[in-house]
């Protein structure tokens, strides 16, 4: 776009006075503005259309395959799956965009450093569970890092200098998440300094886009692969490429799988499996009622007991209908730092903002059905999210010990 065409369009989003400094700036600052603004996916605008909630929503429990049945049939499950990536039907993506903030560490979450007297990174335990697969088939398997735009160097740099703890970098794939802008309450656009819009992540759910804009899907799609493993940097103790998890998925004949922990307490707070007018769902905890979150089964279970994880299995070529598709929006309220009307910095004490983001969530719905598989908890679910207290480094390190590493 010309500056004409470009001051047109903010015209008519009534977004113009994103160029309100535009004589203060220089060329490299005018340069950086106009690509921020010729990058701005507009799609953000329908989120405040629809992000109402459907009253008239069905939502149900939903059953899992239980521990008891995974490990009587945990052979023949890991056979076929050990088959489908043998066979390369497999790829992995890691979403690792999160900075350690909450853990008091400036550089990528995936750096963070988990040992006590030795170096032992959350990487590097996340690439040797891969690593247990890759051997077991004989096999690489294509692994997709998925980056924000202030950890991607720092990322790729730290794979660097550690030899990517033993993987076949021909096989890994770095990329960068997709940014959406924060806007006021009244849906004007933030700006972060003069010359930058307040951008952030497009949410968890926005790593599939992402990958087709960093042009990554079309060898996907002309490759043999059939599944990908989608999992998340948070947990130490994740179990990635899991024959186990994927043969159950493709025994079942379903179309997508999640594992699921069973919830430690009703008010534990993670998103919980459910069905959606019939549909494979996640309600997030704060969305539940009373009812459904003391609601119990005949066994004394509770009825919306199965929390996931972020470890799902897509399938690729449904999961290529969705790019034709305007996947929702959810707004979200966070505190955005800005630059006032006269230029000044401001770090907002409340929150002051919308961001708009993709949730996983909406992909799982995408899905005509999903196998909830269980997993046990003490073996597979260790978030690093907090420095002290739940779901912190120091619950991790001692479930960690539990599983026999040494710190």
């Amino acid at each position: 776009m010309n500056f004409k065409e470009r001051k047109n369009l903010l015209e008519g989003k009534q977004q113009v006075h994103l160029l309100r400094f535009l004589d203060q700036l220089n060329d490299d600052e005018k340069q950086i503005l106009f690509s921020q603004i010729d990058a701005v996916d507009w799609g953000f605008e329908q989120a405040f259309h629809n992000d109402k909630k459907k009253e008239d929503t069905m939502i149900e429990e939903i059953d899992a395959l239980h521990l008891d049945k995974i490990q009587a049939d945990s052979e023949r499950y890991r056979s076929i799956g050990l088959q489908a990536i043998k066979e390369g039907k497999l790829c992995l993506l890691l979403l690792a965009g999160g900075q350690g903030t909450r853990l008091g560490f400036d550089k990528p979450k995936g750096c963070f450093n988990v040992g006590i007297t030795k170096e032992l990174y959350i990487f590097q335990l996340l690439i040797e569970h891969t690593l247990d697969i890759v051997r077991a088939a004989d096999a690489w398997i294509p692994l997709y890092i998925m980056t924000s735009n202030i950890n991607y160097q720092d990322t790729v740099t730290f794979f660097e200098a550690h030899d990517y703890f033993g993987y076949n970098p021909a096989y890994v794939h770095f990329f960068v998440q997709e940014l959406n802008p924060a806007t006021d309450f009244n849906g004007k656009i933030l700006l972060k300094s003069k010359y930058e819009l307040a951008l952030s992540p497009n949410g968890n759910g926005g790593w599939f886009s992402s990958m087709h804009k960093a042009g990554l899907l079309e060898g996907i799609f002309e490759s043999n692969l059939e599944w990908i493993n989608v999992f998340s940097v948070d947990n130490v103790l994740q179990r990635i490429a899991d024959p186990v998890f994927l043969g159950a998925t493709i025994d079942s004949g379903k179309m997508s799988g999640a594992k699921v922990v069973r919830k430690a307490c009703p008010e534990e707070k993670v998103g919980v499996m459910c069905k959606e007018d019939g549909k494979p769902h996640i309600i997030e905890y704060y969305e539940m009622t009373d009812d459904m979150l003391n609601k119990r089964l005949p066994d004394g279970s509770l009825a919306y007991g199965f929390g996931a994880i972020l470890n799902y299995l897509f399938p690729i070529q449904k999961l290529k209908e969705t790019l034709d598709k305007s996947m929702p929006l959810h707004i979200v309220k966070k505190k955005v730092p800005y630059v006032d009307e006269s230029g000044n910095p401001v770090t907002p004490a409340e929150p002051n903002a919308f961001k708009f983001e993709t949730l996983a969530l909406d992909l799982i719905h995408e899905m005509d059905d999903c196998l909830i598989f269980e997993v046990d908890r003490e073996h597979e679910f260790a978030p690093v999210k907090n420095s002290t207290g739940v779901d912190s480094v120091d619950t991790a390190r001692a479930l960690l010990e539990k599983n026999g590493y040494t710190l």
